[in-house]
């Protein structure tokens, strides 16, 4: 009996300790299943967070300023079913360059894309940048922006705003660069992405979003069902380091013709044309026949699975479509999904790759940052269906 009433009053005991002992709150999930809490850590003496955008038609946008990174995007499907249509990591270690070097989702910067073994001229002198690609110095560097911590607030429910300082001679880059990117989610399912720098010195700048589209919201299907039209007579081909040759191509013709929108996968794997063996797919600058007016369609995508369209709009003359040919199921994403060859489709809005050596070609566009004047670009990402 003794027994008995030790048992009684030690359950008595743990359940009046369990009484008193406070409830951790439940973390609450975003839409897309992301916990923010895996997002809040120290990298290199800053702090990271999630930044969490809504609209009034329910479409959500997570952002990390961990490289200013697109984490998550969910948009209604053509039966109304919210789906995420974006590659992307569960939590920002994840993003780390130790354990996984990707590009997903990031504001790339100083400078998009390759630069020609690295080397740029400034005023007459040669620098010579980190060379991280074939020889090429690709999205700044192995140390670009896309691995480091920018500056994050967020003013409202539909914006956040971040802020890189980047040190004159970052990746050897000259000029104390300020550069903003603006994220916001409009009431009409855009993502309106609004990028500012200025320069206290002479330099190049670039900025693109890296995001990986997968319009069926399956990361598990490849994105060569998707339909594409791009808004391009002409493109920019490439040797076999993927280094533009200065030419500039029209389209008319080829597997690169997407003037007509088509599947995807139809040339993808055309490799007797020269271009997609080198790109070993689509890896390509297209030159874009909007003249950077922002009202013009610059090129769309559409999931016939999901009836979910992407419209993209910019003020660049550029666009790279990449099919995500080098992803190999070495990366697992969201929800324990591994991401394999072609299982998302970039979009970039850019000046074209290596623009700095390449200027005074004819057709070429400049990337020059002189001290007074600031970079303007601008990227929207509409979303839409067809049913």
């Amino acid at each position: 009996m003794k027994y008995m009433k030790s048992i009684l009053g030690t359950g008595v005991v743990l359940s009046l300790l369990a009484a008193c002992t406070p409830q951790q709150p439940k973390q609450e999930l975003t839409l897309s299943g992301l916990n923010p809490e895996n997002f809040k850590k120290e990298v290199n003496g800053k702090q990271t967070d999630l930044y969490v955008l809504k609209n009034a038609s329910g479409m959500e946008v997570c952002v990390t300023n961990y490289g200013g990174r697109i984490v998550s995007v969910m948009v209604p499907d053509k039966n109304g079913k919210m789906q995420d249509v974006v590659l992307g990591l569960d939590s920002v270690g994840a993003y780390l360059p130790e354990n996984n070097q990707t590009d997903f989702g990031a504001s790339i910067g100083r400078y998009a894309n390759r630069i020609n073994q690295g080397k740029i001229v400034v005023d007459g002198t040669e620098i010579q940048l980190p060379q991280n690609n074939f020889g090429h110095c690709l999205h700044g560097g192995p140390n670009g922006w896309q691995y480091q911590v920018y500056e994050g607030s967020q003013p409202n429910d539909s914006t956040v705003v971040l802020v890189m300082n980047s040190p004159d001679g970052d990746a050897n880059f000259p000029g104390n660069v300020t550069a903003t990117v603006t994220y916001t989610l409009t009431s009409d399912n855009a993502i309106d992405i609004d990028y500012k720098a200025t320069t206290d010195k002479k330099t190049v700048i670039n900025m693109t979003n890296h995001s990986y589209f997968n319009l069926s919201g399956n990361p598990n299907l490849k994105i060569t069902d998707h339909i594409l039209y791009v808004n391009a007579s002409n493109y920019t081909p490439v040797d076999t380091t993927y280094m533009t040759t200065g030419e500039i191509a029209p389209v008319t013709g080829t597997p690169m013709d997407f003037t007509t929108a088509k599947v995807v996968g139809k040339d993808i794997d055309a490799f007797d044309f020269e271009q997609v063996k080198n790109g070993n797919g689509f890896d390509h600058n297209w030159c874009l026949n909007t003249n950077g007016d922002l009202n013009q369609l610059a090129a769309k995508a559409v999931s016939p699975i999901t009836g979910i369209t992407l419209e993209v709009y910019t003020n660049e003359p550029g666009i790279q479509v990449y099919s995500g040919n080098f992803l190999d199921g070495t990366v697992t994403g969201k929800k324990g999904i591994v991401y394999n060859k072609r299982t998302g489709l970039c979009l970039e809005t850019q000046k074209y790759p290596d623009t700095p050596n390449k200027s005074d070609l004819e057709g070429w566009p400049t990337a020059t940052l002189e001290p007074g004047e600031t970079y303007n670009s601008r990227c929207i990402f509409k979303f839409g269906v067809e049913k």
